[in-house]
């Protein structure tokens, strides 16, 4: 049996994709060992490829902070209730038009697709939710993102994979449209729905800009508007200095700025190697049965 050679196109794609890997790790690696060196090392700009003089003195500060704790519980909240109302809606509205033989399902297919091209804009958007008393609530937060359209396009088109003949069976044993949909098309749908879970839970843990829009109250903000304060305005600069001890307000913050960036994505990259063959398996069939 003849072996492949490894030849130089095989090390030009490993040289390619070992450099795809440095340009993505290396910026989360970064950030780590900033967050966890002295406060003089990262001044002198001498922290690179270790971490130098490892304190854990950001770290403390961060989960000492009750802003940043509150906020990070926030977040928390925001993205389990989000994911839940994201999941039942998006799939309740994909469900009916991915049957046959639901009535009206092109019209309604095309009303909702035109939300994907037109919008109101920011300010009747605010004034409708200002005027369903939405304004500082985490309801405002929640209810307007309830559905993606195109993730529901995405399950619609996993929907419309699952054969019929299950369908007509259930129909014939009596069962109607949602005892099939919770029994039948739910439980053969964890791909596309780990893809869902995913996609929402992202979208719910980055989302800064409609708290700034919709939130007045700092006791409701989530970790991202904590963190786009940080970053962008050095809110915890005199905090840094207060409790840094020797060390510069400067390099207090930019230890800060890290590790808060740190906690912010941890979640996100513990979770995702559990749902990455989900994921995979539920882009890879919406888009080879669409």
């Amino acid at each position: 049996m003849r072996t492949k050679k490894f030849g130089v196109f095989d090390a030009f794609n490993l040289m390619i994709m070992i450099g795809m890997l440095f340009v993505t790790l290396y910026p989360l690696y970064y950030m780590f060992i900033v967050s966890i060196s002295s406060g003089n090392a990262v001044s002198r700009g001498d922290v690179i490829w270790m971490p130098i003089d490892i304190s854990w003195q950001a770290y403390k500060i961060v989960f000492d902070d009750p802003s940043i704790m509150r906020a990070y519980g926030n977040t928390l909240l925001y993205t389990t209730l989000g994911v839940g109302i994201n999941l039942a809606m998006t799939s309740l509205c994909a469900y009916p038009l991915s049957r046959k033989g639901f009535y009206g399902r092109g019209v309604c297919s095309l009303l909702i697709a035109f939300t994907m091209f037109f919008d109101g804009g920011l300010i009747p958007r605010f004034m409708v939710i200002n005027e369903l008393g939405m304004v500082n609530t985490m309801w405002a937060l929640l209810l307007p993102s309830a559905i993606n359209v195109w993730y529901m396009i995405l399950m619609r088109t996993f929907f419309q994979g699952i054969p019929d003949t299950l369908h007509e069976s259930a129909n014939i044993d009596g069962a109607g449209e949602l005892r099939i949909f919770l029994r039948i098309v739910l439980p053969l749908s964890t791909p596309i729905i780990a893809t869902m879970i995913l996609f929402y839970a992202v979208g719910h843990w980055n989302s800064f800009f409609p708290a700034l829009i919709y939130l007045n109250d700092k006791d409701l903000f989530p970790l991202q508007v904590i963190l786009r304060n940080i970053v962008i305005q050095g809110d915890m600069a005199s905090q840094g200095l207060d409790m840094g001890g020797i060390m510069g307000s400067l390099v207090i913050a930019q230890n800060i700025k890290y590790a808060v960036v740190f906690v912010a994505i941890a979640p996100i990259l513990a979770v995702y190697p559990f749902v990455q063959k989900y994921f995979v398996q539920g882009v890879m069939v919406g888009s080879v049965k669409g």
